[in-house]
Protein backbone atom coordinates (compact mmCIF):
# COMPACT_ATOMS: atom_id res chain seq x y z
CA UNK A 1 0.00 0.00 0.00
CA UNK A 2 0.87 3.53 -0.76
CA UNK A 3 1.85 6.36 1.75
CA UNK A 4 -1.16 8.16 3.84
CA UNK A 5 -2.66 10.77 2.18
CA UNK A 6 -2.54 14.36 3.91
CA UNK A 7 -5.65 15.19 5.62
CA UNK A 8 -8.48 15.44 3.54
CA UNK A 9 -9.68 18.61 2.69
CA UNK A 10 -13.33 17.20 1.89
CA UNK A 11 -15.64 15.20 3.49
CA UNK A 12 -17.19 12.79 1.46
CA UNK A 13 -20.99 13.10 1.39
CA UNK A 14 -21.56 9.50 1.31
CA UNK A 15 -18.96 6.88 2.01
CA UNK A 16 -18.88 2.79 0.61
CA UNK A 17 -18.96 0.52 2.68
CA UNK A 18 -18.79 -3.19 2.21
CA UNK A 19 -21.12 -6.04 3.76
CA UNK A 20 -18.73 -8.84 5.58
CA UNK A 21 -21.52 -11.08 5.63
CA UNK A 22 -22.24 -10.77 1.91
CA UNK A 23 -18.62 -10.14 0.98
CA UNK A 24 -16.60 -13.29 -0.45
CA UNK A 25 -13.35 -11.66 -1.44
CA UNK A 26 -13.45 -12.04 -5.03
CA UNK A 27 -11.80 -8.58 -5.16
CA UNK A 28 -13.73 -7.58 -8.00
CA UNK A 29 -14.03 -4.04 -6.23
CA UNK A 30 -10.30 -3.72 -5.21
CA UNK A 31 -9.67 -3.77 -8.82
CA UNK A 32 -11.47 -0.65 -9.98
CA UNK A 33 -10.68 1.31 -6.49
CA UNK A 34 -9.06 4.68 -8.34
CA UNK A 35 -7.67 5.53 -5.16
CA UNK A 36 -6.66 2.21 -3.74
CA UNK A 37 -8.55 2.43 -0.32
CA UNK A 38 -10.29 -1.41 -0.49
CA UNK A 39 -8.17 -4.42 1.01
CA UNK A 40 -8.62 -8.08 1.28
CA UNK A 41 -9.14 -9.21 5.01
CA UNK A 42 -9.12 -12.40 6.19
CA UNK A 43 -9.81 -14.41 9.45
CA UNK A 44 -9.17 -18.37 10.71
CA UNK A 45 -12.29 -18.82 12.15
CA UNK A 46 -11.08 -22.78 12.62
CA UNK A 47 -13.24 -23.71 9.50
CA UNK A 48 -12.73 -26.33 7.00
CA UNK A 49 -10.21 -25.13 4.55
CA UNK A 50 -8.83 -22.35 6.07
CA UNK A 51 -10.12 -18.95 6.70
CA UNK A 52 -12.92 -16.21 5.99
CA UNK A 53 -12.02 -13.35 3.98
CA UNK A 54 -13.73 -10.22 3.19
CA UNK A 55 -13.10 -6.47 1.53
CA UNK A 56 -12.66 -3.43 3.70
CA UNK A 57 -12.56 -0.44 2.89
CA UNK A 58 -10.09 2.19 4.41
CA UNK A 59 -12.64 5.19 5.09
CA UNK A 60 -9.66 7.76 5.95
CA UNK A 61 -9.31 6.94 1.97
CA UNK A 62 -12.59 6.64 0.43
CA UNK A 63 -13.17 9.90 -1.69
CA UNK A 64 -17.32 8.94 -1.78
CA UNK A 65 -16.90 7.97 -6.22
CA UNK A 66 -19.39 4.51 -6.00
CA UNK A 67 -16.76 3.18 -8.86
CA UNK A 68 -16.91 -0.09 -6.17
CA UNK A 69 -20.45 -0.26 -6.66
CA UNK A 70 -20.73 0.70 -10.09
CA UNK A 71 -19.14 1.52 -13.40
CA UNK A 72 -20.04 5.27 -14.53
CA UNK A 73 -22.03 5.25 -17.65
CA UNK A 74 -24.11 7.83 -19.81
CA UNK A 75 -27.16 9.45 -18.40
CA UNK A 76 -28.46 7.90 -21.45
CA UNK A 77 -27.41 4.53 -20.58
CA UNK A 78 -30.47 2.65 -18.78
CA UNK A 79 -28.28 -0.17 -18.17
CA UNK A 80 -25.81 -0.14 -15.08
CA UNK A 81 -23.03 -2.22 -14.47
CA UNK A 82 -22.40 -3.52 -10.98
CA UNK A 83 -19.23 -4.10 -9.61
CA UNK A 84 -19.92 -6.19 -6.75
CA UNK A 85 -21.66 -9.82 -7.99
CA UNK A 86 -22.80 -10.19 -4.29
CA UNK A 87 -24.68 -6.90 -3.88
CA UNK A 88 -22.11 -6.28 -0.84
CA UNK A 89 -20.95 -2.91 -1.02
CA UNK A 90 -23.38 0.48 -0.35
CA UNK A 91 -23.24 4.24 -0.56
CA UNK A 92 -24.01 5.17 3.05
CA UNK A 93 -24.52 8.86 4.04
CA UNK A 94 -21.48 9.98 6.27
CA UNK A 95 -23.35 10.71 9.12
CA UNK A 96 -24.64 7.44 9.57
CA UNK A 97 -21.74 5.37 8.44
CA UNK A 98 -20.66 4.53 12.12
CA UNK A 99 -23.15 2.71 13.05
CA UNK A 100 -23.61 0.74 9.69
CA UNK A 101 -19.48 -0.59 10.09
CA UNK A 102 -20.33 -1.61 13.83
CA UNK A 103 -23.18 -3.64 12.28
CA UNK A 104 -21.44 -5.28 9.26
CA UNK A 105 -18.08 -4.76 9.16
CA UNK A 106 -16.70 -8.05 9.44
CA UNK A 107 -17.38 -10.21 12.08
CA UNK A 108 -18.04 -9.04 15.51
CA UNK A 109 -14.76 -10.33 17.18
CA UNK A 110 -12.96 -8.47 14.60
CA UNK A 111 -14.91 -5.22 14.71
CA UNK A 112 -14.20 -5.46 18.96
CA UNK A 113 -10.47 -6.04 18.48
CA UNK A 114 -10.30 -2.95 15.60
CA UNK A 115 -13.18 -0.60 16.88
CA UNK A 116 -10.83 2.25 17.19
CA UNK A 117 -9.73 1.64 13.64
CA UNK A 118 -13.14 1.10 12.15
CA UNK A 119 -16.10 2.91 13.81
CA UNK A 120 -13.80 5.41 15.35
CA UNK A 121 -12.58 6.54 12.15
CA UNK A 122 -15.95 6.45 10.78
CA UNK A 123 -17.79 8.62 13.86
CA UNK A 124 -14.81 10.78 13.04
CA UNK A 125 -16.00 11.36 9.30
CA UNK A 126 -19.28 12.09 10.80
CA UNK A 127 -18.40 14.31 12.98
CA UNK A 128 -16.69 16.41 10.35
CA UNK A 129 -19.38 16.30 7.87
CA UNK A 130 -21.71 17.39 10.32
CA UNK A 131 -19.17 20.07 11.12
CA UNK A 132 -20.01 21.74 7.72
Amino acid sequence: MGKKSAPRKKVPKELAVINADNCTGCESCLEVCPVDCITLMSMDRGLVKGAESWCEIDLERCVGCEVCVHIPRKKTDPYELTVCPWDAIEMVPTHEVAQVVAQIGGPPEYIAENWDRLVGTAQHLAELAAAK
